[in-house]
């Protein structure tokens, strides 16, 4: 973990390797998401509001599969690595314990997507633009970014990686040139995460090398993971596999409507997962050291990011109209009204986040966490299922907002009842605040 410097902001004192990494993150998000924006006016142009919920939905089961893939290493592992810094040897057990995990998850979403893919006439009518999507999910879920971001060391792979999908995205306005070339979009992208996990690979063996890692070091590394893997893909869950539900209720067309919406809500909103991820190797480290400056960063995290979050959802709200008219085109207003929907996600994901990876997750609090965030899972798909049958998008819209407002809160009060709040002023409301409720379970803190 770096510590060359710091700098002040708002008063506060942050390490020039937590600048860095957020720039770095910002960096990556514009290469993965924004450039996937890009495409979007095109692509939805270009294939039609029924090829386009196809290729909506095939995107949002290889979403979901990709989060099997990367399995909450993005916690788990950046902390891991993070705390073993200096260590060539342990960072090396690290990266070949995660990657072989990541191998092995690899191999069993293969499989649950062939299951899928029999199972539903909408994949098993495009299978080509269903295994293309596939090997999306599988490459990009495999990357080693999580490495970068542990030791903070990112603006390299961050150039690196922009390239790759800039390239991408040329090559899709190039060769999709109408609905039947949906399997090239998707094309496209496995081949940018492929290019970008090569060269992962090739940077990581330089630092560390690789090992075979032992079976018990994958168990290890799964069973650590598991505890991170809700929390860090809850808000995925809770709106890209909606879009993959929907497709068992709707028409394609609606399925497109709707995943138009959410394309460009989360490409809004997820502006406040890079700032999130970027702080989060240096809260993990601090936690274990000082509980005064481990609270000081995560209220600065709130006011930054509940703030952006406000402007976003009424930035969201006000130009929903002209957001879909430009970023989808003609014959797609039907998204103007759950695009307005999801715009109150923005401030609900930054409390969110700032509650969980800011506060929780550095305090070993993944127990707790992920208690509500399956209460939550589940009422997101019992919601789904009473709901979008009827209202369609619409109601699918409501269903995501009601799901993420009660992770919010859910947590929130949790940690009430813990009397861990971070945002309380009382005398327990630090990570050595110990009572009946709860026993502190990270490395002791210096006061």
């Amino acid at each position: 973990m770096k510590t060359d410097g710091a700098r002040k902001v708002f008063g506060f004192s942050i390490p020039t390797g937590v600048i860095t990494n957020i720039f770095s993150m910002y960096g990556i998000y514009c290469s993965t998401y924004l450039l996937a924006v890009v495409t979007v006016p095109y692509l939805s142009r270009t294939l039609g509001p029924a090829a386009w919920g196809v290729l909506a939905a095939i995107q949002s089961f290889g979403g979901c599969l990709l989060l099997g893939v990367e399995f909450g290493f993005t916690f788990s592992g950046t902390r891991d690595a993070a705390r073993a810094t200096g260590d060539r040897d342990s960072l090396r057990e690290v990266v070949s314990a995660v990657q072989g995990a990541k191998f092995v998850l690899g191999l069993l979403g293969c499989a649950l997507a062939l299951v899928v893919e029999l199972s539903m006439p909408l994949f098993r009518d495009h299978p080509d633009t269903f295994w293309w999507g596939i090997a999306w999910a599988v490459f990009q879920g495999s990357n080693l970014m999580w490495f970068f971001q542990a030791i903070e060391r990112m603006r390299l792979m961050a150039t690196l990686d922009f390239v790759i999908r800039a390239i991408a995205v040329a090559a899709t306005f190039i060769y999709v040139q109408g609905p039947g070339d949906i399997w090239v979009a998707l094309a496209c992208q496995a081949g940018a995460s492929f290019f970008s996990l090569v060269v992962s690979l090739v940077l990581v063996s330089k630092i560390t090398g690789f090992k075979v890692p032992k079976l018990s070091a994958v168990r290890g590394a799964l069973a650590g993971s598991a505890k991170t893997f809700i929390p860090r893909n809850a808000s995925t869950l809770f709106s890209v596999g909606n879009t993959f539900l929907l497709g068992f209720f709707a028409r394609p067309e609606i399925v497109g409507f709707y995943a138009g919406a959410d394309r460009i809500c989360r490409a809004l909103t997820g502006l406040l997962a890079p700032a999130s991820e970027a702080v989060y190797p240096r809260l993990s480290h601090v936690a274990t050291q000082s509980r005064d400056r481990t609270l000081r960063l995560a209220r600065l995290g709130a006011l930054i990011m509940c703030s952006v979050g406000m402007a976003m959802a009424a930035f969201m709200w006000l130009l929903s109209p002209l957001l879909v008219r430009l970023l989808l085109g003609p014959g797609y207003e039907a998204a103007i009204a759950p695009l307005r929907i999801l715009s109150l996600l923005a401030p609900l994901i930054a409390l969110r986040n700032v509650l969980t990876i800011h506060w929780m997750l550095p305090l070993d609090l993944e127990k707790e966490l992920n208690s509500v965030v399956l209460a939550c899972g589940a009422l997101n798909v019992v919601l789904a299922i009473a709901i979008a049958p009827r209202f369609g998008g619409v109601g699918m819209a409501w269903v995501v907002v009601a799901t993420q407002a009660s992770a919010a809160l859910g947590v929130w009060f949790v940690l009430r009842w813990m009397r861990l709040d971070p945002f309380s002023n009382g005398r327990s409301n630090g990570p050595d605040a110990v009572d009946c409720h709860v026993q502190y379970r990270a490395e002791p803190v210096a006061k």
